[in-house]
């Protein structure tokens, strides 16, 4: 007799690794490998979450009516439209389940999102890549990978790790080159840091076609990574089908409550952002002072070119070693970069003082 044996292609997907949290013999560290909000989540958020204790014993509300009520008067979308999960990754990964099977292609850029080809060989489907220009979506390159086993083509707006982004007419015009059948998903995560004239998350085009989605997440600006809370905005079809294929039960009561409240507290949000306009752009210029290649960012990031491979396994090592965790990138085919969140100030100096000690190494 032979053991149960998973479905084919499975056993070929690495593991998904996030970002270390822990130095070997260090108690206290700066983890900047996540790329989570800087201040920390919402003191209303907080108090919410501790309220929600008393409750613990109660199943939660499994449309979270409260929650897409709160989100719809926020970003002033139809609530009917939008649906919630255990972050924008359950949500990914459901849309994958629903639009794509075994044989069928899954479309992303070359430095995605980690998650899209894991969620496609989950299925059966076959993950394909389009090549970047400058580490960039490139709009021409994705267009020429459409095929007609093409079912679903993702797209991270900005761009995780490169911290690119294209603008609304790019993506308007991938839009429009992809087949009707094709659903475009526009991962907009770190949405909310973006302050560019010619970037639209992707709600004008959502409401204007039936083969798009937007998902959205409260890990990064609300900083509720540890809640796992997201939600997607999409067409009604789309939104039925998702209803359908979620857990009757799949956001938690606390993660709800808090995320309520997080959406109430916009000083803070715009105290996070501001954080980032001001320490992405200080960072990038003390970077490049040092000889290395930060590259240009509209998150709440900055990937860091080191010119090789081992210089930047040796620059992690480094940082490390001062309780200073960033992220390396090989698995996203940038071995010679390190992936570094904006912290706070603080944080940011201690990046810039540990790297000067590194360039400044014989």
């Amino acid at each position: 007799m032979t053991a149960p044996q998973p479905r084919p292609g499975i056993m070929t997907m690495a593991p998904y690794v996030g970002g270390k949290d822990t130095v070997e013999g260090r108690a206290t560290v700066m983890k900047l490998s996540s790329n989570e909000g800087a201040l920390g989540p919402s003191p209303k958020a907080m108090e919410a979450y501790a309220k929600a204790a008393a409750e613990l014993h109660r199943y939660p509300d499994g449309g979270c009516e409260k929650l897409r009520a709160a989100i719809g008067r926020h970003y002033g979308l139809d609530p009917a439209r939008i649906v919630c999960g255990a972050g924008s990754d359950e949500l990914l990964n459901l849309l994958v389940r629903a639009y794509c099977g075994p044989g069928d292609e899954l479309l992303y850029s070359a430095h995605g999102f980690m998650m899209y080809p894991l969620n496609a060989k989950g299925v059966g489907a076959i993950p394909v890549t389009a090549p970047e220009k400058d580490l960039r979506t490139d709009v021409d390159a994705m267009l020429a990978k459409v095929t007609t086993k093409t079912r679903v083509v993702c797209l991270a707006n900005p761009n995780n790790p490169t911290g690119s982004y294209i603008t609304r007419e790019d993506v308007r015009r991938l839009h429009a080159g992809l087949p009707r059948q094709v659903l475009l998903v526009l991962d907009a995560a770190y949405a909310e840091y973006v302050s560019r004239n010619d970037y639209d998350a992707g709600v004008e085009l959502v409401n204007a076609a039936e083969n798009v989605v937007m998902c959205r997440t409260f890990s990064k600006i609300y900083a509720m990574g540890g809640l796992r809370l997201g939600w997607m905005y999409g067409p009604a079809a789309v939104i039925d089908v998702m209803n359908r294929l979620r857990q009757p039960f799949n956001v938690n009561a606390a993660a709800q409550a808090a995320g309520i409240a997080a959406l109430d507290d916009v000083a803070h949000v715009d105290a996070t952002r501001t954080n980032n306009d001001i320490w992405l752009p200080w960072l990038t210029a003390e970077l490049t002072r040092l000889g290395l290649q930060p590259r240009p960012s509209v998150g709440n990031f900055v990937l860091v070119g080191f010119g090789s491979q081992a210089r930047a396994e040796a620059a992690n090592a480094h940082m490390m070693n001062d309780g200073v965790i960033p992220r390396m990138m090989h698995g996203y085919g940038l071995g010679d970069h390190l992936r570094i969140t904006i912290g706070t100030e603080d944080e940011v100096k201690a990046v810039r003082d540990s790297l000067a000690r590194f360039v400044a190494q014989p």
